[in-house]
């Protein structure tokens, strides 16, 4: 008897050293890292950067794998789908998160409860651009301009239910003017405002940085709650006599619900001291982006709290995609 509890123990002390070991040794294999998002995005290009830095400190590659379709849907998806095993994982960003839940009234899973938040990696604000033939260089001269021409302009957007379509349209019902939705794909959109066929757009700062330094677009105003470290001379919205407006687009790491909490601090912890390396910092911000970094609390928080203010502007701007 006394053989038969002595094999139990040992076997029980075996099998808890060998879950110890495998926990404290994530990752063991290559790590899949779903982009909803074709290859030269900015989701695309964070979690590349990101990805690749995170390889070389945790010993295994982590390999983008890109899965563009239904704005972020389809690779949100799949990595709601995956295995909750530490190595499937996502980076996302505002839209297939905190806006197509409500956009998408069929989506058919809910990325706030099917997803475990990480970290946030960075905020990209949009930034109000004009074309240089809208008679005005600050945003109090564009919004009397607009109000005083109703109708007269219009706003481009990379798609319905986007970042820029959405924040458009609330600094357009903010100040009181109309203007124009036109959705576009992808850079179509930037190629008529800079035809002057299109008056303005809220743009994401890596997209229209060159243009703005080149004049062929003015930029008026950052869409963030702080001024831009990429554009540290352009106002916000916020400041221009617009209190609370915020409206951009964030980037962070996401993983299947049940990921295991020891994977998840790792990565939370490694990721946090990628975004404190000054050259990251600074390679970040040179391309539009604020890194941000921080715990997993702190961004589901943060993702929740994104949620409820974009399902109520979705909702006053009638957008649905069936």
């Amino acid at each position: 008897m006394m053989r038969h509890w002595l094999a139990l123990g040992l076997a029980a002390a075996a099998i808890a050293l060998s879950s110890g070991a495998a926990a404290q040794a994530w990752p063991t294999k290559p790590v899949r890292v779903v982009v909803g998002f074709t290859a030269g995005g900015t989701t695309d290009i964070l979690a590349r950067n990101v990805g690749q830095q995170l390889g070389e400190k945790l010993k295994q590659p982590f390999v983008v794998d890109n899965k563009p379709g239904a704005g972020g849907n389809l690779g949100t998806e799949i990595a709601v789908r995956a295995s909750a095993d530490g190595y499937t994982l996502l980076v996302a960003s505002v839209g297939p998160i905190a806006v197509n839940p409500t956009l998408f009234p069929k989506l058919g899973y809910n990325p706030l409860t099917e997803l475990v938040p990480i970290v946030q990696l960075a905020d990209v604000p949009n930034v109000l651009v004009v074309h240089p033939s809208v008679p005005a260089s600050t945003l109090e001269e564009f919004v009397a301009y607009a109000v005083a021409n109703p109708g007269k302009l219009n706003y481009c957007s990379t798609g319905i239910g986007t970042s820029s379509h959405l924040s458009g349209f609330l600094l357009a019902k903010r100040a009181g003017f109309a203007a124009t939705h036109v959705p576009y794909k992808g850079a179509d959109a930037l190629k008529d405002l800079l035809a002057g066929r299109i008056q303005f757009m809220f743009a994401t700062i890596p997209s229209v940085r060159q243009l703005i330094a080149a004049g062929s677009l003015r930029a008026l105003a950052v869409s963030s709650a702080k001024r831009s470290r990429s554009l540290p001379d352009v106002p916000t919205v916020a400041e221009r006599g617009f209190p609370g407006f915020e409206a951009g687009s964030w980037f962070g790491f996401f993983a299947p619900k049940g990921t295991p909490d020891e994977v998840v601090a790792t990565l939370n912890k490694a990721v946090n001291e990628i975004l404190a390396v000054p050259e990251t910092e600074a390679g970040m911000i040179k391309e539009g982006a604020d890194p941000v970094g921080g715990t997993p609390q702190q961004f589901g928080q943060f993702v929740q709290r994104e949620f409820e203010k974009w399902r109520t502007v979705v909702r006053e701007s009638g957008a649905v995609v069936e």
